[in-house]
Protein backbone atom coordinates (compact mmCIF):
# COMPACT_ATOMS: atom_id res chain seq x y z
CA UNK A 1 0.00 0.00 0.00
CA UNK A 2 3.05 2.40 0.97
CA UNK A 3 4.45 1.27 -2.41
CA UNK A 4 1.18 2.76 -4.51
CA UNK A 5 1.15 5.91 -2.09
CA UNK A 6 5.47 6.66 -3.30
CA UNK A 7 4.29 5.94 -6.91
CA UNK A 8 0.88 8.06 -6.89
CA UNK A 9 2.40 10.93 -5.01
CA UNK A 10 5.37 11.83 -7.89
CA UNK A 11 4.04 12.59 -11.62
CA UNK A 12 -0.28 11.11 -11.63
CA UNK A 13 -0.75 13.26 -8.50
CA UNK A 14 1.11 16.53 -10.44
CA UNK A 15 -0.93 15.26 -13.80
CA UNK A 16 -4.39 15.43 -11.54
CA UNK A 17 -3.35 18.07 -9.25
CA UNK A 18 -3.53 20.57 -13.03
CA UNK A 19 -6.33 19.08 -14.27
CA UNK A 20 -8.41 19.38 -11.27
CA UNK A 21 -6.77 22.88 -10.37
CA UNK A 22 -8.31 23.66 -13.66
CA UNK A 23 -11.79 21.93 -13.31
CA UNK A 24 -12.54 23.66 -9.50
CA UNK A 25 -11.72 27.09 -11.75
CA UNK A 26 -14.55 26.41 -14.19
CA UNK A 27 -16.67 25.04 -11.28
CA UNK A 28 -16.07 28.26 -9.47
CA UNK A 29 -16.53 30.36 -12.68
CA UNK A 30 -19.77 28.84 -13.18
CA UNK A 31 -21.32 29.30 -9.50
CA UNK A 32 -21.55 26.08 -8.18
CA UNK A 33 -20.72 25.95 -4.37
CA UNK A 34 -17.44 25.03 -3.49
CA UNK A 35 -18.91 21.65 -1.19
CA UNK A 36 -20.55 20.57 -4.07
CA UNK A 37 -17.79 20.62 -6.28
CA UNK A 38 -15.23 19.25 -3.95
CA UNK A 39 -18.29 16.22 -3.24
CA UNK A 40 -18.35 15.40 -6.95
CA UNK A 41 -14.32 15.26 -6.99
CA UNK A 42 -14.48 12.58 -4.31
CA UNK A 43 -17.88 10.91 -5.29
CA UNK A 44 -17.53 10.93 -8.42
CA UNK A 45 -14.23 10.59 -9.09
CA UNK A 46 -14.20 10.84 -12.92
CA UNK A 47 -13.54 14.18 -14.65
CA UNK A 48 -15.17 14.22 -17.76
CA UNK A 49 -18.60 13.16 -15.65
CA UNK A 50 -17.82 16.36 -13.25
CA UNK A 51 -17.18 18.88 -16.02
CA UNK A 52 -20.74 17.05 -17.69
CA UNK A 53 -22.38 17.78 -14.01
CA UNK A 54 -21.18 21.50 -14.42
CA UNK A 55 -22.28 22.10 -17.89
CA UNK A 56 -25.74 20.98 -17.74
CA UNK A 57 -26.18 22.97 -13.99
CA UNK A 58 -25.30 25.49 -15.89
CA UNK A 59 -27.61 25.39 -18.69
CA UNK A 60 -30.28 24.18 -16.28
CA UNK A 61 -30.79 20.43 -17.48
CA UNK A 62 -33.05 18.57 -15.09
CA UNK A 63 -31.56 16.69 -12.59
CA UNK A 64 -32.70 13.41 -14.34
CA UNK A 65 -31.16 13.96 -17.69
CA UNK A 66 -27.82 15.26 -15.75
CA UNK A 67 -27.75 11.89 -14.08
CA UNK A 68 -27.94 9.97 -17.06
CA UNK A 69 -25.63 12.02 -19.15
CA UNK A 70 -22.82 11.88 -16.06
CA UNK A 71 -23.58 7.58 -15.96
CA UNK A 72 -22.91 7.29 -19.86
CA UNK A 73 -19.90 8.92 -19.48
CA UNK A 74 -18.81 7.04 -16.71
CA UNK A 75 -19.87 3.24 -18.83
CA UNK A 76 -16.30 2.88 -20.01
CA UNK A 77 -15.68 1.98 -16.10
CA UNK A 78 -17.25 -1.23 -17.42
CA UNK A 79 -15.20 -3.25 -18.81
CA UNK A 80 -11.87 -1.23 -17.62
CA UNK A 81 -13.25 -3.22 -13.64
CA UNK A 82 -13.80 -6.57 -16.19
CA UNK A 83 -9.67 -6.43 -17.27
CA UNK A 84 -8.52 -5.57 -14.16
CA UNK A 85 -9.91 -7.53 -10.91
CA UNK A 86 -9.19 -10.55 -12.02
CA UNK A 87 -5.66 -9.67 -12.01
CA UNK A 88 -6.23 -8.25 -8.45
CA UNK A 89 -7.64 -11.45 -6.99
CA UNK A 90 -5.95 -13.63 -4.25
CA UNK A 91 -7.17 -15.63 -1.71
CA UNK A 92 -6.08 -13.16 1.27
CA UNK A 93 -8.71 -10.69 -0.04
CA UNK A 94 -12.50 -10.46 1.04
CA UNK A 95 -15.04 -10.01 -1.71
CA UNK A 96 -16.11 -6.35 -0.21
CA UNK A 97 -12.39 -5.13 -0.90
CA UNK A 98 -13.37 -5.29 -3.92
CA UNK A 99 -16.40 -3.84 -4.37
CA UNK A 100 -14.62 -0.60 -2.44
CA UNK A 101 -11.90 -1.11 -5.22
CA UNK A 102 -14.43 -0.85 -7.97
CA UNK A 103 -15.57 2.52 -6.55
CA UNK A 104 -12.16 3.97 -6.44
CA UNK A 105 -11.79 2.79 -10.04
CA UNK A 106 -10.32 6.00 -12.73
CA UNK A 107 -8.90 5.98 -15.58
CA UNK A 108 -5.14 6.77 -13.63
CA UNK A 109 -5.59 4.33 -11.61
CA UNK A 110 -6.70 1.63 -14.25
CA UNK A 111 -4.00 2.46 -16.69
CA UNK A 112 -1.23 2.43 -14.05
CA UNK A 113 -1.99 -0.92 -12.82
CA UNK A 114 -2.37 -2.51 -16.18
CA UNK A 115 1.19 -1.40 -16.36
CA UNK A 116 2.56 -1.94 -13.08
CA UNK A 117 0.70 -5.39 -12.20
CA UNK A 118 2.66 -7.69 -13.52
CA UNK A 119 5.75 -6.54 -12.13
CA UNK A 120 3.69 -6.94 -8.46
CA UNK A 121 3.00 -10.02 -6.55
CA UNK A 122 -0.94 -11.08 -6.84
CA UNK A 123 -0.90 -10.96 -3.32
CA UNK A 124 0.20 -7.27 -3.39
CA UNK A 125 -1.57 -5.77 -6.49
CA UNK A 126 -4.68 -5.00 -4.15
CA UNK A 127 -3.15 -3.02 -1.66
CA UNK A 128 -1.34 -1.20 -3.92
CA UNK A 129 -4.39 0.25 -5.96
CA UNK A 130 -5.76 1.05 -2.32
CA UNK A 131 -2.88 3.28 -1.95
CA UNK A 132 -1.97 4.66 -4.90
CA UNK A 133 -5.82 5.60 -5.19
CA UNK A 134 -6.37 6.97 -2.37
CA UNK A 135 -3.43 9.84 -2.78
CA UNK A 136 -4.59 10.55 -6.63
CA UNK A 137 -8.65 11.36 -4.87
CA UNK A 138 -6.92 13.36 -1.89
CA UNK A 139 -4.27 14.96 -3.96
CA UNK A 140 -7.29 15.66 -6.97
CA UNK A 141 -9.91 17.15 -3.57
CA UNK A 142 -7.36 19.63 -2.62
CA UNK A 143 -6.25 20.37 -5.72
CA UNK A 144 -10.16 21.28 -6.05
CA UNK A 145 -10.36 23.57 -3.63
CA UNK A 146 -7.13 25.84 -5.05
CA UNK A 147 -8.51 25.90 -8.28
CA UNK A 148 -11.86 27.15 -6.83
CA UNK A 149 -9.77 29.85 -4.58
CA UNK A 150 -7.84 31.25 -7.21
CA UNK A 151 -10.77 30.94 -9.84
CA UNK A 152 -10.47 34.84 -10.63
CA UNK A 153 -6.71 34.50 -11.29
CA UNK A 154 -6.97 31.70 -13.87
CA UNK A 155 -8.15 32.90 -17.48
CA UNK A 156 -10.28 31.01 -18.97
CA UNK A 157 -7.74 29.26 -22.00
CA UNK A 158 -5.39 28.39 -18.65
CA UNK A 159 -8.32 26.50 -16.81
CA UNK A 160 -9.29 24.39 -20.43
CA UNK A 161 -5.83 23.81 -20.89
CA UNK A 162 -4.68 22.52 -17.41
CA UNK A 163 -8.36 20.20 -17.72
CA UNK A 164 -7.05 18.69 -20.94
CA UNK A 165 -3.74 17.95 -19.67
CA UNK A 166 -5.04 14.80 -17.64
CA UNK A 167 -5.93 13.01 -21.50
CA UNK A 168 -2.92 13.99 -22.47
CA UNK A 169 -1.14 12.15 -19.71
CA UNK A 170 -3.49 8.82 -19.84
CA UNK A 171 -2.61 8.54 -23.43
CA UNK A 172 1.23 8.65 -22.51
CA UNK A 173 0.40 6.26 -20.21
CA UNK A 174 -1.37 3.86 -22.22
CA UNK A 175 1.67 3.95 -24.44
CA UNK A 176 3.88 3.49 -22.58
CA UNK A 177 2.10 0.34 -21.27
CA UNK A 178 1.74 -1.56 -24.58
CA UNK A 179 2.07 -5.20 -24.30
CA UNK A 180 0.13 -7.15 -26.31
CA UNK A 181 -0.88 -7.02 -30.36
CA UNK A 182 -4.34 -5.80 -29.43
CA UNK A 183 -3.53 -2.86 -27.38
CA UNK A 184 -1.68 -1.26 -30.07
CA UNK A 185 -4.33 -2.13 -32.35
CA UNK A 186 -7.06 -0.32 -30.35
CA UNK A 187 -5.03 2.54 -30.19
CA UNK A 188 -3.72 3.01 -33.33
CA UNK A 189 -7.45 2.54 -34.88
CA UNK A 190 -8.87 4.99 -32.16
CA UNK A 191 -6.60 7.52 -32.96
CA UNK A 192 -7.38 7.74 -36.27
CA UNK A 193 -10.92 7.22 -36.31
CA UNK A 194 -11.73 10.08 -33.37
CA UNK A 195 -10.33 13.09 -35.70
CA UNK A 196 -12.44 11.54 -38.39
CA UNK A 197 -15.56 11.09 -36.42
CA UNK A 198 -15.24 15.03 -34.47
CA UNK A 199 -15.37 16.36 -38.26
CA UNK A 200 -18.80 14.43 -39.59
CA UNK A 201 -20.40 14.40 -36.12
CA UNK A 202 -18.41 16.59 -33.00
CA UNK A 203 -21.08 15.83 -30.70
CA UNK A 204 -21.03 12.04 -30.73
CA UNK A 205 -17.44 11.78 -32.26
CA UNK A 206 -16.30 9.90 -28.39
CA UNK A 207 -18.56 7.34 -28.76
CA UNK A 208 -18.98 6.81 -32.70
CA UNK A 209 -14.66 6.45 -32.25
CA UNK A 210 -14.81 4.32 -29.94
CA UNK A 211 -17.08 2.02 -31.47
CA UNK A 212 -16.06 1.97 -34.61
CA UNK A 213 -11.85 2.20 -33.46
CA UNK A 214 -12.13 -0.85 -31.24
CA UNK A 215 -14.00 -2.76 -34.19
CA UNK A 216 -11.74 -2.41 -36.17
CA UNK A 217 -9.04 -3.33 -34.31
CA UNK A 218 -10.96 -6.65 -33.32
CA UNK A 219 -11.52 -7.24 -37.17
CA UNK A 220 -7.88 -6.97 -37.78
CA UNK A 221 -6.28 -9.17 -35.35
CA UNK A 222 -5.85 -12.17 -36.37
CA UNK A 223 -8.12 -14.91 -36.45
CA UNK A 224 -6.12 -17.28 -34.18
CA UNK A 225 -5.49 -14.07 -31.26
CA UNK A 226 -9.33 -13.24 -31.48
Amino acid sequence: MLQGAREAAGVPAAVLVAGYTGFGALAAGHGLPLPAVVASTVAVWALPAQLILVEMHTVGAPLLATVLAAMLSSARFLPMTLTLMPMMRHSRHRGWQYLVAAQLLSLTGWAMAMARFPDIAPARRLPWFFGFTLVCIAASAAATVIGYAVADAITPLIKIGLVFLAPAYYLLILLGSVRERATAYALACGAVAGPIAFVYAPQWSVLIAGLAGGTLAYLLLPIRLR
